[in-house]
This record gives C-alpha cells, structure tokens and sequence, in this order.
C-alpha cells in the first residue's frame, strides 16, 4: 500500500488518466474529487461489497432454481 500526504488542492494521478483531488478537509473527514474517463465505474467501496454480496446472491438463487427445474424434468 502506498500512503501519501496531500493538502487542499493537491492531487494524486493514477495511471495516464485519473485524478484524485483533495478538495476539503473537516476534522477527520476528508472530500475527494475524482477525474476520469465516464465509462470507468466508481463506487464507494461499501457500495461494491453489497453489490458483489447481491451478484452472489442472485448466483445462488438461479442455481437453485435450476436445480429445482432438473428434479422436476
């Protein structure tokens, strides 16, 4: 993992086109802007977790229901 200091207006650049941008700083909450291509998808990383969760989920449940739909064939 690579840890950097950045102040207000400062930014981290990933790759040839991403930017990461410190836009505030309020006690130990800390707002980001990022910059990059409109296809690239960004979540919060809560946000991933439930929808990965969900994906599996829904895995699971199309199994199931396929293997209901054999025993009845």
């Amino acid at each position: 993992m690579l840890i950097l200091t950045r102040k207000i207006g400062q930014s981290i650049i990933i790759g040839n086109d991403i930017e990461i941008i410190v836009s505030a700083i309020d006690g130990d909450q800390v707002k980001i802007g990022i910059q990059a291509p409109k296809e690239l998808k960004i979540l919060r990383k809560e946000v991933y977790e439930e929808v990965t969760i969900s994906n599996r989920e829904a895995v699971v449940s199309r199994d199931s229901l396929l293997q209901i739909k054999g025993l009845l064939e």
